[in-house]
C-alpha cells in the first residue's frame, strides 16, 4: 500500500523524512508500505509541483497528514497547498468527510406536493464521501419515482423504464456535487415534487459561460478540477461539457419537457419535469396497464419502492443483488435491506430459504397475499 506523507509544511520536514525512514527501514513494514514524500521522490519535471503532489494523493492508500502552524503559499482563491491537498484526501477518501466539511453532505426531501411544505413525507441527510454522495441522493430519486416494468414477451430480460430516465438523475445529481461551491455554509439539496424534481446546489457559473451557454456546445470548464477529475477516471461524469445537453436530449427522448437552469440567490438549480401523468409507462397500445398496477399498488403500500420490488419479483423470485439492477440501483442498497425486510415482515413476500436468512443464494418471492394484492389491483377498475 502506498502512504502519502503531507509534503507542503516546511515546518515537519524532519518529522516526514524520519517518518519516511522509519517505515521503509523496518523489514515488516517495508514489505506491506511504500511512502511518497515530496522532497525525495519528486525529480525535475514540466509539471507544476501542485499538479504533482496532487496527483499522488488521488493515488494513494492511505494519506497522512501532519498539520501545525505554517500553511504557506495561498492561491488566487486564498487556498494554501495545504488546504488543496487536504481537500483531496478527504473528500475522496476520508470514512467521515463531513467532520471537517460540515456542509459537503447532500440533503434530500420528497413532498406529495408542488411546493416545500411541512410535514415532509421523506427526508434523508446523506454523508460521506463524494461517490457516496452521488450513489445515495441518486437512489433516493429513484427508489421515489414510478418505475415501469415489463414483461418477458419479447425478450428473457424485464424490460424497465423510469419516468425520469435514470441517467438524467444521475448527470444532475453528479453534477451538483462536483460543480457545487465548497466554501459555501449551504449543502446541495435534491427536492421531489409531484411535478419536477429539483437539485439546488451552492455556487455560480464560471465567467466564460452563461445559461444559455450551457445548452449549447461549450468547454468543460469545471468548478473543483479536483474532484472532476477522479469522478472521470471511475466514469461519473465524461469532462466534454456535454451534461447539460445529454440531459436535454434524454429528456425530449422520454416526452419530457427540456430541463430548467436557472441562478437564485446565489445557487445553480436545475429544474427537472416529471410527466404530467406521473407514470413511467411507456406509450403505445396496451402498454398503459403496468403503469397504472404500479401506481395502485404504490397507493396502496404508501411506498414506491415496495411497489417496485413487488412488481420486480412478480415473474420470478429473485436476490437482492437481482433486483438492484431492476430498479436501477448500482448496488443493493441500506434502504433496499430494510424495505425487503418490511416487507417479509408485512407477508407480501418470502424468503426461498428462511432457515438460513444470511444465506447468498437467498432470493424472495411472492406470498400468497402479495399475489393476492397484484390480483385485486389488476381487475378493471380495481381501487387502491
Amino acid at each position: 500500500m502506498r502512504i502519502f506523507i503531507s509534503s507542503v509544511q516546511k515546518e515537519f520536514a524532519a518529522e516526514r523524512r524520519a517518518l519516511a525512514d522509519y517505515l521503509s527501514g523496518d523489514p515488516l513494514l517495508r514489505r506491506f508500505f511504500d511512502t511518497f514524500r515530496f522532497e525525495s521522490d519528486v525529480s525535475a519535471s514540466d509539471r507544476r509541483p501542485d499538479a504533482i503532489y496532487l496527483d499522488e494523493v488521488r493515488n494513494c492508500d492511505l494519506y497522512l497528514g501532519l498539520f501545525g502552524d505554517d500553511y504557506g503559499w495561498e492561491n488566487k482563491d486564498g487556498l494554501s497547498t495545504t488546504h488543496l491537498e487536504f481537500n483531496e484526501a478527504i473528500l475522496l477518501f476520508g470514512k467521515q468527510p463531513q467532520r471537517f466539511l460540515i456542509t459537503s453532505e447532500v440533503k434530500c426531501a420528497h413532498f406529495h406536493g408542488y411546493e416545500v411544505a411541512k410535514p415532509i413525507p421523506s427526508y434523508q441527510v446523506y454523508k460521506g464521501t463524494v461517490f457516496d454522495l452521488v450513489d445515495q441522493a441518486k437512489d433516493f430519486v429513484l427508489s421515489k419515482i414510478d418505475l415501469w416494468v415489463g414483461t418477458r414477451e419479447h425478450s428473457t430480460q424485464v424490460p424497465t423504464k423510469y419516468e425520469i430516465p435514470q441517467e438524467v438523475v444521475a448527470e444532475a445529481i453528479v453534477n451538483a456535487v462536483v460543480h457545487r461551491d465548497y466554501t459555501s455554509n449551504a449543502s446541495v439539496q435534491v427536492m421531489l415534487f409531484k411535478d419536477r424534481l429539483e437539485i439546488w446546489n451552492p455556487g455560480s457559473l464560471p465567467p466564460t459561460l452563461t445559461l444559455e451557454k450551457l445548452r449549447g456546445p461549450h468547454a468543460s470548464v469545471p468548478h473543483n478540477p479536483l474532484l472532476a477529475e477522479p469522478m472521470y477516471l471511475t466514469k461519473y461524469i465524461e469532462r466534454m461539457g456535454t451534461g447539460i445537453r445529454d440531459m436535454i436530449h434524454r429528456c425530449r427522448k422520454a416526452g419530457l419537457p427540456e430541463p430548467e437552469i436557472r441562478l437564485d440567490g446565489g445557487s445553480f438549480v436545475l429544474t427537472v419535469h416529471r410527466p404530467a401523468t406521473g407514470s413511467a409507462t411507456p406509450s403505445g397500445p396496451g402498454q398503459d396497464r403496468g403503469g397504472q398496477l404500479e401506481s395502485r399498488l404504490e397507493s396502496r403500500l404508501e411506498s414506491a419502492l415496495a411497489a417496485k420490488v413487488m412488481l420486480a419479483i412478480r415473474p420470478q423470485p429473485l436476490g437482492k443483488a437481482a433486483i438492484a439492477p431492476i430498479l436501477g440501483h448500482k448496488s443493493v442498497s441500506g434502504e433496499l435491506h430494510k424495505q425487503i425486510k418490511r416487507m417479509v415482515n408485512g407477508g407480501l413476500i418470502e424468503p426461498t430459504i428462511p432457515e438460513k436468512p444470511s444465506s447468498r443464494l437467498q432470493k424472495y418471492r411472492l406470498t400468497a397475499r402479495g399475489q393476492a394484492l397484484l390480483a385485486e389491483l389488476e381487475k378493471p377498475g380495481g381501487n387502491a
